[in-house]
């Protein structure tokens, strides 16, 4: 069985933790919790007759007054950029969390997720954003955790990502 951690990353309140509900448990709950520290959950994958058993590491949002723990970067396999359409602001704490995780463990693969696609009318990121993101090489996907879209696709697209590095 091959072991991989993954870090969900992200501003305060962009959806990793609903992500990762509806990814390991196939749920979704309106009410908001905000993650103190972190929180880590398993799910076995298959890839190509392969098994996986994600370690799926949900640390708290980024904001002027929390910065995220270096020490629950150690270790990754790989991560997730996780911004909210509708508050362009967090595409820039983005990447600004990705410059310092590859300070503190390198370049590993990552996937931008553009969260919320179920409030795309309040979308203030644009789909040309998102296809010049693309084509300078990065992985985009568009998710909803409320409806469940591109939430196991994105998974399942880092876990091959890093299973292939």
């Amino acid at each position: 069985m091959i072991k991989k951690k993954i870090c969900m990353l992200g501003a305060f309140a962009v959806g990793k933790t609903s992500l990762v509900k509806r990814f390991v448990k196939g749920i979704f709950s309106d009410k908001y919790l905000s993650s103190v520290g972190v929180k880590i959950d398993k799910k076995k994958v298959i890839i190509e007759q392969q098994e996986v058993d994600l370690l799926l590491w949900d640390i708290h949002g980024e904001d002027e007054f929390q910065k995220v723990q270096r020490s629950y970067l150690r270790g990754s396999s790989g991560y997730f950029l996780v911004v909210d359409g509708a508050r362009r602001a967090t595409l820039n704490t983005a990447f600004t969390l990705q410059k310092r995780t590859e300070e503190t463990i390198g370049k590993v693969p990552f996937v931008l997720i553009f969260n919320k696609w179920d409030l795309k009318d309040e979308w203030e990121i644009d789909d040309k954003t998102m296809d010049d993101l693309s084509k300078d090489g990065l992985m985009v996907v568009k998710t909803s955790a409320k409806s469940g879209q591109g939430v196991e696709e994105a998974f399942l697209t880092l876990t091959r990502e890093i299973l292939e590095a």
